[in-house]
């Protein structure tokens, strides 16, 4: 079965045949993780109606199809020469795609509208920030959404990587909320040209080492090196005014169950960390 592939995962896919696990099986995607150097690497066989995610094979399928196969965790599979075997299912790479958004400048210049824009569409048109929340997170001043803001709010970049190691983790499904807030506010920091990005990437890299699964773990690899679903992509382009932003917005918050919005956070999160702090 052909799918268009990542190029954030082409080195697992272009190596040597190397065994693999299913780590986790959806109608809309089968994950398999393959041991490595720290904690290996993960890729995804995904649907053609599933987030696009940067350590995805895209499917020409729907789910609507079932053309995965139902596989239970641990299920042995194999990656390497240009293919992913799990159980009779065979997916060849025939063609790829580039999951870090080429955007005009190392640090684009956003458009206010579309910042505005997307602000009142996450939060919600005249509600206060603080009212926002996502599931399994804890609520009120004390909560680590609301620390994130006041770290945000003063500028302390420190103070908003303390923050991840209450939020990495924290939340229900594949991927928790607090994971997708930290891997969104990483991926913002890195694209947008933060001078300290790599430095908060690396801190972020570091926490979740300990504490995220190793799904989370992957996404937040490649948000450090900028690679993002084709989502929170769309939305970048249009915060520099390549596309509207109205349904590149829409789709990325539809996206996952609590992983779309969560993601949105996060970039909200880090184009007020560089609006506040600089671009020095």
């Amino acid at each position: 079965m052909p799918a268009a592939a990542s190029t954030g995962v082409a080195t697992l896919l272009r190596g040597p045949v190397r065994r693999a696990r299913v780590v986790a099986n959806t109608p809309s995607g089968v994950y398999l993780h393959v041991p490595g150097e720290r904690s290996g690497d993960v890729v995804g066989v995904l649907t053609s109606d599933a987030v696009r995610l940067p350590l995805g094979c895209m499917l020409f399928r729907p789910s609507t199809g079932r053309p995965l196969v139902s596989a239970p965790a641990g299920a042995p599979a194999y990656v390497g020469s240009g293919r992913i075997v799990v159980g009779e299912l065979t997916v060849t790479a025939a063609a790829w795609w580039d999951p870090r958004p080429r955007l005009p400048t190392p640090r684009p210049a956003l458009l206010p509208e579309g910042v505005r824009q997307l602000r009142n569409t996450l939060y919600g048109e005249g509600v206060p920030h603080s009212a926002f929340s996502l599931p399994g997170m804890p609520t009120g001043p004390g909560g680590p959404l609301a620390a994130l803001r006041g770290a945000v709010r003063r500028a302390d970049l420190d103070a908003a990587l303390r923050t991840a190691s209450r939020l990495i983790g924290l939340g229900p499904g594949l991927t928790p909320a607090g994971d997708d807030v930290m891997a969104g506010t990483v991926a913002g920091l890195v694209l947008l040209g933060h001078p300290a990005a790599e430095r908060f990437a690396a801190g972020v890299t570091a926490l979740a080492a300990g504490r995220a699964g190793e799904l989370s773990r992957a996404l937040l690899a490649h948000a450090a090196a900028g690679r993002v679903s084709g989502e929170y992509a769309a939305v970048l382009h249009a915060l520099v005014g390549e596309r509207p932003l109205g349904p590149a917005v829409a789709d990325l918050l539809d996206s996952g169950s609590t992983s779309g919005r969560a993601t949105a956070l996060g970039l909200c999160t880090a184009i007020d960390l560089v609006d506040r702090t600089g671009r020095g």
